[in-house]
Formats: structure tokens, sequence, C-alpha cells
């Protein structure tokens, strides 16, 4: 025992632990690594020039002197298996920065083209290995996952320590203290006065704040696997997960400390919407199959530069959400490199720090670029003089303070705050300064360019990661634009976006769609789309099970459409439960018969129970029909089923309102009434949180109009307290009309949620006749006027009095 001993490595010093080579050796991953590049070159540079080529001899220099060759030859093994089964992925992040990258497939950005520095990736300085992330479609990334383990050896998912926080904190010891559950949740959501509180409640409180952080349980990082030299046993155990493959007992900062260092394989649900898209057009319109690569083409169309100008992405990757929206129509931008900026100024840093209203500024307005310091704007024209990309903290220390690029990106990192209490980065700020005088630049300007470029790195997102992400933003825009039923049909079998369900199918029908609710005769899992037609997937059902919606779709692909509610009984072994779920969402519509008709005729000829079997039969019995009397159906219960079920009605929820919206200007007339106080009803999309600098809470809200048009709204904090929001609904917005560059919003004064109909199954009016509901009621009547004279518009005169015939309160 005494001649034996135990010692561990970690931190810097450590040599990397990862798979040393891909072939074997050295020498072989150099040889094969030029040998693809050779194969490849001339799929991505047609025409081959000084420039590339000894960017190429240059990348691959530093590739081998730093031995991160088998790196990117099992990245190029990955993404080649990718493509060899027809998946979608995007190499993001600073990896687009490579040219080898670029040829050898794993990214789809041009750093040429787009002047990007190989040495934010890679650099002399750098002792750790790079760090590609490959996003994946969701449905195919567990498939790479497995062919990973299966193609390397030593192969381990990375951990992630999920730690205590304070609901969760406060929940458990809650329990251990035996309080009811009324009280635990009351303390869990925070409402609660201290010193109303009993001993046993104070003592989580107290318990709870010495716990809160501390680590609770192993989870699976997010994309993280580990491909080791030596077993992976030799640095860790290893559990098994319910995903099936080994995973560490360390995370991520562990392993890089141990000198093992993750491949990033992640997963977005916007390929697989990109994929489905394509499926579905190549299906529909097999005349003129996508080449969905063919991005040279995607940036030239006119249909895609109108949609990014107007801001009408809604669906499109990275470019729908309500913030992105805004800052398109203020750019009105429409072409890539302006989107990539866009991609990046968009960041809550960018914009907090004033470089985002900025550059809005200097892109709109030749005149405002002028104010641009001299030494920046001489080293980023492209962007106005503004600092966007974390490249440009780069190109101000080599350019400005004579720092090599290997110094410069050790600065870069190091403002980060990744690395701030390094040495390495105390020496490169020294050399900023002492390179920067030398160069003859005043110490005044020095410190000032020091300052604003100190302010702004920490901020900043790599300009390779947001040309990444505009290649799929535009692969999205070009479907969208040319396809856009076969593209929001994908979006919603992706579980759609940043907004919820309801509006996709919105716009959908905004596109021109006709929505059918889901029927065992026409639909499939997912939804489906023929010409203008689009037939909701019966997985959107809530509370019908998969397995249902199997037997069914298998059914009737064996036997034919189903003729009849019996037919479809005697076929699909469903219990009552989930015949009675297809009843009310309408999916037996084409039998004639009405709801209360039909539920009566599955409970009258189903056994009660919950799970069935049926046996084939050579002759089919002729069921006896049944008569029924005549049933009153109100003429909401079908919206009302289609909330419970859906998750939100079919029709213009406009016709749920108790009361007609009186006037009310719509979104598409703002600019007629700027710096005027007006009146607009709006269906609710999505509110955002935010706060001021000084910490109160104030809203944006996004609805849509009752034309189906996007309505913007500020909340300011004493508004928001006052008037908040109050879930789904229409609400009656009354504030004034600001204009910013361009883009209307409306910041709101007064916010009332207009009352619904109730369901007229439960309500004890359900059988009176209001004749000023009649026409309104029926949305094929419905014709809302878009005038909008001064007296409904202004909703105060000039003062602050409101006028005697403005609408009530709903």
């Amino acid at each position: 025992m005494e001649q034996c001993s135990v010692s561990f490595a970690f931190g810097d010093s450590v040599p990397p632990r990862n798979k040393t080579s891909y072939t074997g050796s050295v020498q072989g991953d150099y040889d094969l690594i030029q040998k693809i590049c050779s194969e490849n070159i001339t799929y991505r540079y047609p025409e081959l020039d000084d420039n590339i080529t000894s960017r190429i001899e240059k990348e691959l220099e530093i590739i081998r002197e730093k031995g991160f060759l088998s790196y990117f030859l099992i990245n190029w093994d990955i993404v080649s298996y990718a493509r060899s089964k027809g998946y979608f992925y995007v190499g993001r992040g600073s990896g687009a920065n490579s040219v080898i990258a670029y040829i050898l497939r794993i990214t789809d950005v041009d750093p040429i083209d787009l002047d990007l520095y190989f040495e934010r990736f890679i650099n002399l300085y750098r002792r750790n290995p790079p760090d590609f992330d490959i996003d994946f479609s969701w449905t195919d990334r567990d498939d790479v996952t497995r062919y990973i383990f299966d193609k390397f050896k030593n192969v381990a998912l990375l951990a992630t320590y999920s730690t205590f926080q304070y609901r969760a904190v406060v929940r458990e010891l809650g329990k251990v203290f035996g309080l009811p559950k009324l009280e635990i949740d009351k303390l869990s959501k925070g409402n609660f006065d201290m010193r109303k509180l009993d001993k046993l409640s104070q003592l989580v409180l107290k318990y709870g704040t010495l716990i809160q952080n501390f680590p609770s349980h192993l989870s699976i990082h997010a994309g993280g696997i580990l491909i080791s030299e030596l077993p992976i046993e030799y640095y860790t155990a290893t559990n098994m997960p319910p995903k099936g493959f080994p995973t560490t007992q360390f995370d991520m900062v562990v392993a890089e400390d141990v000198g093992l260092y993750k491949f990033d394989i992640l997963s977005q649900r916007g390929l697989g919407k990109i994929k489905d898209a394509v499926v579905n057009v190549n299906r529909n319109h097999p005349e003129a199959p996508i080449d969905i690569h063919d991005l040279a083409r995607f940036k030239q169309d006119e249909q895609v530069k109108d949609m990014l100008r107007n801001g009408k992405a809604i669906g499109c990757f990275y470019v729908e959400s309500p913030a992105m929206r805004m800052l398109l129509q203020k750019l009105r931008v429409d072409d890539y490199l302006g989107l990539v900026a866009a991609s990046s100024i968009i960041r809550p840093g960018v914009a907090k720090s004033g470089m985002m209203r900025e550059y809005i500024k200097r892109f709109r307005d030749p005149e405002e670029r002028k104010k641009a310091h001299p030494v920046m704007m001489d080293i980023m024209p492209d962007t106005f003089g503004v600092m966007v990309y974390q490249e440009d903290v780069i190109k101000v220390a080599h350019y400005f303070a004579g720092l090599t690029l290997g110094e410069a990106d050790v600065l870069r990192r190091g403002m980060s705050g990744k690395y701030r209490s390094r040495s390495e980065f105390e020496q490169a700020k020294e050399a900023f300064f002492t390179k920067a005088v030398a160069k003859g630049h005043p110490k005044e300007m020095v410190e000032e360019v020091w300052r604003q470029t100190e302010s702004f790195a920490g901020y900043a997102f790599a300009k390779g990661h947001s040309a990444s992400y505009a290649v799929e933003s535009y692969q999205s825009l070009f479907l969208k634009a040319h396809y856009p039923l076969e593209y929001l049909v994908a979006t919603l079998n992706n579980s759609g976006g940043f907004y919820r369900p309801e509006f996709y199918v919105h716009e959908a029908r905004m596109q021109g769609g006709r929505i059918e609710a889901p029927c065992v005769n026409h639909s499939e899992s997912g939804a489906t789309v023929l010409e203008k037609t689009i037939h909701l997937g019966l997985v959107f059902v809530k509370d019908l099970d998969y397995k249902t919606v199997e037997w069914i779709c298998q059914a009737r692909a064996e036997g034919g459409l189903f003729e009849s509610l019996i037919d479809f009984t005697e076929r699909v072994p469903a219990g009552i439960e989930q015949v009675s779920t297809l009843v009310k969402v309408g999916a037996f519509r084409f039998t004639g018969k009405s709801k209360k008709e039909l539920m009566w005729e599955a409970h009258l000829t189903m056994a009660k129970t919950k799970k069935r079997s049926v046996e084939p039969k050579l002759f089919r019995e002729q069921s006896k029909p049944f008569r029924f009397p005549d049933f009153y159906t109100a003429p909401l219960e079908e919206a009302y089923d289609q909330i419970e079920l859906l998750g939100y009605p079919l029709c213009d929820p406009f016709l749920l309102l108790r009361r007609s919206p009186k006037g009310g200007i719509l979104s598409a007339d703002l600019g007629d009434f700027i710096h005027q106080t007006v009146v607009s009803y709006g269906y609710l999309v999505t509110a955002k949180n935010t706060s001021t600098n000084g910490g109160d809470q104030m809203h944006f809200g996004t609805f849509i109009d009752r034309k189906g048009f996007f309505l913007d709204t500020v909340h300011f904090p004493n508004v928001a307290k006052k008037y908040p929001f109050r879930g789904r609904g229409v609400y009656r917005i009354i504030g004034k009309v600001a204009e910013e560059f361009g883009f209307h919003s409306i910041e709101v004064s007064e916010m009332y949620k207009e009352a619904m109909i109730e369901d007229p199954r439960y309500s004890e009016e359900k059988n009176i006749k209001k004749p000023e509901r009649k026409n309104y009621r029926d949305a094929d009547k419905l014709a809302i006027s878009t005038e909008n004279n001064n007296q409904n518009a202004r909703y105060f005169d000039k003062g602050t009095k409101r006028r005697t015939n403005a609408p009530r309160e709903g």
C-alpha cells in the first residue's frame, strides 16, 4: 500500500484528453483533411485565388500545430453522416470563422466573404480545443447521438448539476416540516408577510436561504458529448439515465479542468420546420423541387426582401419575435449583411448600451454617420463605426492598438468576463495601451477607445454566429414567401416557435388558407395541407391518446374512409372517452349529424369501458339506425369546444365578445394619428415583461387587430401597475400613438379586458336572442368598418377631460 499513490491534475496545465487522432496517427489526420479539402474546394469556391489558398494553408498549419486535426475530422464525420441520412443541420458559433470548417461543410458561412478572422476561433494563444455548435432537427438528433456512440470508443454524455432554487427548496423543506400544501404554495410564490408567519414557516425560509444554489441532482447537458482517448472511466464514474447512454458524474467545468472538452450536438425545431416544409412543397409541387441550400438565390429574392423590410416574418427562425419585427421595420433592412447585423444588435446588452439606437440612426441617415469617431469609422466602415460584433473588438485591438490577432482575441475573451482575472488578459491590456501610444495615438484617445471597447465587448455576438443564424432565417423566409401554407403547416407540426400555435393557424388563414378542425376521415397525426385547405392534426386534440391516433390512421389506410360513427367504432378499438373527445372536437362532422346526436349514438352502441378490441369481420352487419329528437345547439358551442380541446377557437375571437367593438382604429391607420390619443381593440398575442433602469416593471404588448394585423403597445410602469394584463382575450386599448424610425405603437394610458359571451351550454342567458348580436355572431356576415373618424379616434379632447360619448368600460 505504501508504494501506491493517487494523483489528480486539474487546470490549464493539463493537456487535452480528447481523442488524439481520427485515423490513428496525426500524419494520417493531416493527409486526410488535405484530401477532403482538395476534393470539396470547388463546391465552395468554383474560382480560386491566392487569398483563398493562402487562408487554407494558414489555417491548416495552425490547426495541426495546436493538435486540433482530430476535432475537425470528428465533426466532419458527424455532419457527413447527417447528410447521408438527409438530416438538416447548422454549424454555428465562432467555428463559422474557419474556411476549413466551411470547406468540410461543418458550417455554411463563407468567412472570406464576410471578413471573419480565423483568430477569433483558433489562435496560438488558445489552449483548449475550439468549439463547434451543431444544431440538428429535434427529430434527428437522437439518431446522430446514437451514431456517435456506435462510431467512436470512449464516449459519454456530459452531465450538469441541477441546483436548488427558491421555489424548489421551499417546497422540499415545507414537506420536511409538515406544512400543508396551501401554506407551501403561499411561501413558494413569495406571497406572504414575514411578520405574520408561524415558527415553522420561518424555519423553512431560514434554512432555505442556506440550501439555495446547492446541488440537487445530476441532469444531462443540453448537447455536450465527450470523446476521450482513454476510457472515460479513467476520469469519472458513469450512470445510465433514461436516454440510455453512459453519462458522466461531473459537469462541463470539471471536465475542462480534467482536460476533456465537449462536442456540442444540439437540436432546434427551426430545422425541423425547414425539413418538413421542403417535404410538403416537393409533395404538393413536384414540378419545381427546391434546393434549400441555394442561399445566393434567396438573397436576391424580391419577396424575401419585402418580408424583411416590413417585418412580415412570423414563423421564420430568429426574425419572428416582436422585438425583431420592430427592429427590421425600423431598419428597413433587406439584405443578408443587414440581417446579420440585426441579429447581433438585438442582443439585450447591446440595446441597453445604446448601440442599437445609434446603429439604426446611422443605418438610415448618412448625415448621422459623420458623428462617428474617426478611428472607429475607419476600422468598421460596414457598420458605420458602431461596434456590432465580437470581431470588432479584435479589429480595434489589431488595427488601432497594433496587437497581433492572437493577442487581440485574448483581449476579446478577457472582456467577456470569463478570463478577466487571468494574467494573459492583463498583459494584453497593458500591450493595448503601450502599443497604441507607441503608434502615435494621444493617450486621451487611447483611453476613450478603450472605454468604448470595454463597455461593448461583454454584450456582443460573434459575427460568424449571427451569419449562421441568418442562413437559417433566409431559408425559412424563402419558404414562407413562396409556399406559406406548406411552411406554416410544418411550423405547427414542429410545435410552433415564438408564438402559441393559435397564431400560426391565424397566420395561415391570413395567407389564404382554409382551416379545418381535426377529422377522422381527413386528418393525419400532424397538420396537412392540400391546395388551400389545412386539416389540423389529431395530435393537436387534448386528451386524445397517441395510440388512438395511430389506430385511426392505420384503420383508414387499411379499410378506407369511415362511413359513420358506427363504422368507426367497429374498426378502431377506442374507448368511449376517446370517442366522446373526437365527437366534441367535431371529428365526425362528415356524418351530417349534430354532436349531441352523435354523443347519444356513441353511448348507446359502445360498451362503457376505457379500452376495447375490434375483431375483423368477414361480413359486416347493418346496424339499426337510431331515431333522436331534435337537439338545440347554441351558435357558439363549437367555438367553446375548440377552446377546450384545441386551446383556441377557429373562428374570429372578436365574435366571442359580449358587446361588438364600437369604432376604434386599426393597426394600418396608426400613422394617421401620430401623437394623438386613440382607442383601439386588440386580441392579446404576447406580452413581454421588463424593468426600467430604476427597477420598475413595464411591459411591451403585442396584439392582433380586427383585421388580423399586429398592433404593438408600450405600458410604462404607472400604467402597467394600474392596468395589468388579465390573460388571453380582447382588450380595449386607450393611448397615444408614438412613432420611432417609421415604426408605430400605442403608449397605453388605459386598458380594459372586454367581456366574452359565456359558454352557452352553461349560461342562464343561452336562450335569450339579442338582435344586436345576430349578424355579429355569423363570421360570414361580419363586416368591420375600416373608416376612422376623428370623433372615434380622438378618445380625448385637447385636454384630459373624457368626451361625453366615450364608450363605456367592458
